[in-house]
C-alpha cells in the first residue's frame, strides 16, 4: 500500500519525459491510498496509465502505455503477460511505451490494466488469498519497468 498526498505526487511518479502528456483520472481525491496499483485510461482511450510500487519499495513508479489499435481482422485469443488471463484481441493487446525518443517497447497486456480484478476473482473462486498473486503481479510490473525502461526502485525507508 502507498499513499499519494497531492496531484503533484501522482505526476512525480512518472518519468520527466512522460509528465507532459498525463491526463489525470476523473473524480480522484487526495490524499489517495492505493492498495496494490492505480490504473486508468484517458478519455480518448489512446493511453493507459499505471502507478505502482516495486516489491520492497514505497516509492511510486508511473508508466504510460499507448494502446495499439485493435486488429481489424478476425478476432484472436491472447494471453496477458502479467496476469496470464486469456482474452480476445479487444481485451488483451500490445501496449507500448517510449524508452527514449527513438525506441519503444511493448508488452501484451490486458488493455485496461484490470489484471488485479481478474486475479482476485480467480483467487476467490479457488478459495485462495489473492495477496501472493498480487505480489507476483507487481513483481512482473517492476521487472518490465526495470529491464525495458531502466527504472530503479528505491528501497523502503
Amino acid at each position: 500500500m502507498f499513499r499519494l498526498e497531492t496531484d503533484r505526487a501522482l505526476i512525480g511518479a512518472f518519468r520527466p519525459r512522460d509528465r507532459r502528456v498525463i491526463e489525470m483520472p476523473s473524480g480522484i481525491r487526495f490524499p489517495l491510498f492505493v492498495r496494490d496499483y492505480l490504473a486508468w485510461t484517458e478519455t480518448s482511450g489512446a493511453r493507459v496509465y499505471l502507478v505502482f510500487t516495486a516489491p520492497g519499495s514505497n516509492t511510486p513508479i508511473g508508466l504510460i502505455f499507448r494502446r495499439d489499435s485493435p486488429d481489424s481482422g478476425t478476432p484472436s485469443s491472447r494471453i496477458c503477460d502479467w496476469c496470464h488471463s486469456y482474452g480476445s484481441s479487444s481485451d488483451v493487446g500490445l501496449l507500448t511505451t517510449d524508452v527514449n525518443s527513438k525506441r519503444r517497447v511493448g508488452v501484451s497486456l490486458c488493455v485496461d490494466l484490470r489484471c488485479k480484478e481478474k486475479l482476485e476473482d480467480v483467487a476467490d473462486r479457488s478459495g485462495r488469498h489473492p495477496r501472493e498473486v498480487l505480489e507476483q503481479l507487481k513483481e512482473r510490473m517492476y521487472r518490465f519497468a526495470h529491464e525495458a525502461l531502466g527504472i530503479e526502485a528505491q528501497p523502503a525507508a
